[in-house]
């Protein structure tokens, strides 16, 4: 006789919390939640139909990410747009980037240029938005801006730097959303197409510059005026 195995009780709340964390990062990526709102608990609890030892383990999760804050006596937030950590972010990774794509030009062979090329033809073709996943945003097109970008910094071949890369990415990609949709005019394809092109014509100088800019674009969009702003973010 088969015996039926059931999920212990730790590994039920486990998987709720997985669920409650991986819904509530993509709403705070979407944008359902408004730079600076408070994410009650309470309210996330009853939303989700869960426990609120399942949303704060959820909710510990995203602010270990950077996507929200934990505030002294108040709860949970998402981060405001004048956060200093937006600007202290950029800054580090002006600092650093430019530097892992000088060495990834020195170092990098043919194979690493044959996934640079592919990463951007993958990042071209991939809609920015897609409307199952609300107006302005695409989890498909932010990963493969993700492999893009970190693919054209892996031929550093320093792991260090490597994992830098990624913590940093992590916590700046709330910002970056934010920037793209405050800056509605901004041509991010030209930006990334002249990456490839200097990377590939292996110009270390053009390059470095290239993704100087990007990275300043991107931040600046943060403390200029907005141009245009999403109506669930008005």
């Amino acid at each position: 006789m088969t015996q039926t195995t059931h999920p212990s009780p730790s590994a039920g709340k486990q998987m709720l919390s997985e669920q409650v964390y991986t819904h509530l990062r993509d709403a705070i990526m979407r944008g359902d939640h408004a730079p600076g709102d408070a994410l009650k608990p309470q309210d996330l609890a009853k939303e989700q139909g869960v426990s609120l030892a399942v949303v704060r383990e959820a909710l510990v999760r995203v602010v270990g990410e950077g996507l929200a804050d934990r505030l002294p006596n108040r709860g949970f937030a998402v981060p405001a747009f004048s956060d200093r950590r937006w600007q202290e972010i950029a800054e580090a990774r002006r600092t650093i980037e430019p530097v892992m794509l000088r060495m990834a030009v020195e170092r990098g062979d043919v194979d690493w240029e044959a996934r640079v090329r592919a990463a951007h033809h993958r990042l071209a073709r991939t809609p920015a938005y897609t409307p199952e996943e609300g107006e302005h945003y695409s989890g498909a097109w932010a990963e493969a801006h993700r492999v893009f970008h970190r693919t054209l910094l892996e031929a550093c071949d320093n792991l260090v730097l490597l994992e830098t890369f990624d913590r940093m990415w992590t916590a700046s990609e709330l910002a970056r959303r934010w920037s793209a949709h405050r800056n509605p005019d901004r041509d991010g394809a030209l930006e990334h197409r002249r990456l490839e092109e200097a990377v590939l014509a292996r110009d270390a100088d053009t390059a470095a510059e290239v993704l100087t800019q990007h990275l300043t674009q991107t931040a600046a969009g943060l403390t200029d005026r907005p141009q245009q702003r999403p109506a669930n973010e008005a």
